[in-house]
């Protein structure tokens, strides 16, 4: 994965810096599943567990794009909601992509609070549309040596269930958790049994 400003440099230079003292549990949720799965590839021996939480879980030479591609066309709310910005003309590959905040609520937050939703509105950004391009190159050696768990978010209109478990099928994690009645954003809609999971996860031998 290129990263492509200076925002995912630094990061990634500070995210070395640490590794180099400790070990760590990564979590990624949406496209973060792919940001923690490049992590995975390029410091295995420094991550001991990956948390893949309504996420992106992507198989060697995959995309992130290609992999919500297969559902997208099933996925009505989401074709309404997205909206494209192309930076760099409309004949060019979209630069970010953005949602349509009047769809937010039954998309991202279907079981979330008004308060919650209405917080999560005004914070949201455009997502980099680059990096979802981008086709990741994991080795069994590196990626398949970390141990992975998924928690799933049955109630979830952005990454439905059904292309949750068509990644789980795929590539099957270690133990999958099912949070039942969470939607696209548990930590707003399930906090503490979210909570819950994480430390579970955290204690397994």
């Amino acid at each position: 994965m290129k990263l492509h400003n200076k925002f995912h440099r630094k990061k990634y230079d500070l995210f070395s810096i640490v590794l180099c003292f400790v070990q760590v549990i990564l979590v990624g949720h949406d496209f973060g599943g792919a940001c923690i799965s490049y992590a995975m590839e390029l410091f295995s021996s420094k991550v001991s567990k990956a948390i893949f939480i309504a996420a992106a879980m992507l198989t060697s030479g995959q995309s992130t794009l290609e992999l919500f591609s297969e559902k997208v066309d099933s996925n009505y709310l989401m074709q309404q909601a997205q909206i494209f910005h192309y930076a760099n003309g409309n004949n060019q590959p979209p630069t970010a992509i953005d949602f349509d905040k009047s769809l937010l609520k039954d998309l991202l937050f279907n079981q979330s609070s008004a308060k919650d939703v209405a917080l999560a509105s005004v914070s949201m950004r455009p997502i980099p549309f680059s990096p979802v391009l981008e086709k990741l190159s994991l080795s069994e050696t590196n990626y398949g040596s970390v141990r992975r768990f998924y928690i799933e978010t049955p109630e979830d209109n952005a990454i439905p269930i059904a292309v949750q478990e068509s990644m789980i099928n795929k590539s099957p994690p270690e133990r999958v958790f099912h949070l039942k009645g969470a939607d696209h954003s548990p930590f707003f809609s399930k906090p503490q049994t979210l909570n819950k999971h994480l430390v579970e996860i955290s204690k397994i031998p």
